[in-house]
């Protein structure tokens, strides 16, 4: 139903993308200070401010309604609409061969030694959205490695994206079936498992996350790579991404590097110009993908991970980018063919206690980002920090587990925030008074 409706009327389709969490208004108020202090959770998870609380949703080993239980590493999540009143969280597991899968899988993209289902790919949770109650919950993809983040299609979809790029040669001939570093989508009204093909003609290489501009049907795609670019993946039919198209590069006009790591090249808030060019041998058996677009002027990100449409930009999260190498924001405007698209550096963190390693993002129907920290120390302190629409941080939430925070999206009618704790997983919703 949300492709016909993308590919017949796509005005309907961008009109009704709020309800699906693709696209979020802009904040208009330019006086907010934070939500205050963050209280002491009683139980020991998860701290946040005065007049704000959260539900437990998902444990790793409950039993789900497959007769499997939940696995373990939940990563990257999308939340979406569906009918009678019902949501669909679709969330990664970060799984790799030889850690459990949370049942006996038979069916998936690929096997270990030609018998055992690879136990990476995607859980399902439905929620009653009115009360949260769980409706269902269950495996709805498997027989992928490390599958980090994604992102939801305004056609009622999650892109579920690998991030492990591999030969069966690579590996051992005798333990992988296939290749992998790709993307593959997963309806939000799926019922059970189901085993699409990957998405080849979107590229092969260390995937993060997707985003998708409802204007255009354009999927933008991250790379978790030092050395990484940002991708653009023109279709041949908008809404439909099986049928293919075109794999293209950013090139910012006169910087090549945006990583300011031994000189800061890139200004926060000024604006650049933007050309796309295209990349051929996109399935990229050699891995070097990122290497051929930088070789022809595309411009280098560090570790580019979350990415989340606004109004009429789109937020980048590079994880150890700046002269700190403590992350960076990007706001990338499609110019939608009236005009060349722009970037700029929205972000720069310069002390840990601003920004620490951010990793996925999303957008707040207010305007405001929240982004999920994924420290690299031996004991981290992982939070959830608020980015304003003028470039202030305050911290949101902090999480008690050694681990990270990930998959943040928000419910339909913005009351909730959904967030992963990766491993032991957990699933939490959160409440408050956001600011309007």
């Amino acid at each position: 139903m949300y492709r016909r409706q993308f590919l017949s009327a796509t005005a309907m389709a961008f009109g009704g993308l709020s309800l699906s969490g693709c696209m979020t208004p802009s904040s208009t108020r330019t006086n907010f200070t934070g939500y205050g202090p963050l209280l002491p959770d009683p139980n020991g998870l998860l701290d946040l401010p005065e007049g704000f609380s959260y539900r437990l949703l998902s444990s790793l080993d409950d039993a789900m309604s497959d007769w499997g239980k939940v696995p373990d590493h939940a990563d990257g999540m999308g939340c979406l609409p569906l009918p009678g009143g019902e949501i669909a969280l679709v969330r990664n597991h970060e799984l790799v061969p030889g850690q459990g899968a949370g049942a006996n899988l038979s069916v998936g993209y690929d096997k270990a030694a030609g018998q055992m289902v690879l136990p990476g790919g995607t859980t399902t949770i439905v929620l009653d959205v009115a009360t949260l109650e769980k409706k269902r919950e269950f495996r709805s993809f498997a027989g992928t490695i490390r599958n980090c983040s994604g992102g939801v299609t305004p056609w009622g979809s999650w892109l579920t994206c690998e991030e492990f790029v591999s030969t069966p040669e690579q590996i051992a001939p005798d333990k992988l079936g296939a290749e992998h570093g790709w993307t593959f989508e997963i309806p939000a009204n799926a019922t059970g498992q189901v085993n699409p093909a990957p998405l080849k003609a979107m590229g092969r290489f260390n995937h993060e996350a997707a985003c998708v501009d409802p204007r255009t049907g354009l999927v933008y795609q991250t790379e978790d790579r030092d050395d990484s670019v940002l991708y653009r993946f023109e279709p041949e039919v908008p809404g439909d991404l099986a049928q293919g198209g075109q794999l293209q590069a950013m090139r910012i006009v006169g910087l090549p590097d945006t990583r300011n790591w031994d000189i800061a090249t890139m200004e926060v808030g000024k604006r650049y110009k933007v050309e796309w060019f295209p990349l051929d041998n996109v399935e990229a058996p050699e891995d070097d993908l990122r290497k051929r677009a930088a070789a022809k002027g595309g411009s280098l990100i560090a570790r580019g991970e979350g990415i989340h449409m606004g109004t009429d930009e789109l937020f980048v999260c590079s994880t150890s980018g700046g002269a700190r190498k403590l992350g960076q924001i990007f706001k990338l405007i499609p110019g939608r063919g009236k005009k060349p698209d722009e970037i700029e550096l929205f972000f720069e963190s310069e002390d840990p206690a601003q920004l620490n390693f951010g990793d996925n993002l999303t957008v707040a129907p207010n305007g405001h980002l929240i982004v999920c920290e994924d420290q690299y120390t031996p004991v981290v302190n992982n939070r959830l920090i608020l980015i304003t629409p003028s470039g202030e941080s305050h911290v949101l939430g902090h999480l008690h587990m050694q681990t990270e925070l990930a998959g943040g999206c928000f419910s339909p009618d913005g009351k909730w925030f959904f967030v992963n704790a990766y491993s032991p997983t957990r699933t939490v919703a959160i409440t408050g008074p956001w600011a309007v």
